[in-house]
């Protein structure tokens, strides 16, 4: 399984960047897709995540801001970015979980920097 994340960049506090996340397999066989950020010294965080029955989930720091989808026939997740925070700047990965007779697969996409600055 193979996860490409895009669309990171520069952004102004207050703008907008959307994410997308192309898996190589259908993103129906995961049991969560989701999003994680990195920011230098700090821990890996959720950012948010959707599971396969469609429900989400936010980090409070992002609710209200970001939103996930995923569009199935493009087997791709994508996370819109609103109001964009200097505190956001991250490096942002993309994760998929799959399971499979009792055990878990987690897999990671390589990530995408996203820097928000004036």
């Amino acid at each position: 399984v193979q996860l490409q994340a895009s669309g990171g960049g520069l952004v102004q506090p207050g703008g907008s960047l959307r994410l997308s996340c192309a898996a190589s397999h259908s993103i129906s066989s995961f049991s969560v897709m989701g999003w994680y950020r990195q920011a230098p010294g700090n821990q890996r965080e959720l950012v948010a995540e959707m599971a396969s029955g469609g429900s989400t989930n936010y980090a409070d720091s992002v609710k209200g801001r970001f939103t996930i989808s995923r569009d199935n026939a493009k087997n791709t997740v994508y996370l819109q970015m609103n109001v964009l925070k200097p505190e956001d700047t991250a490096v942002y990965y993309c994760n998929a979980v799959r399971n499979v007779f009792g055990s878990r697969y987690v897999y990671w996409g390589q990530g995408t920097l996203v820097t928000v600055s004036s």
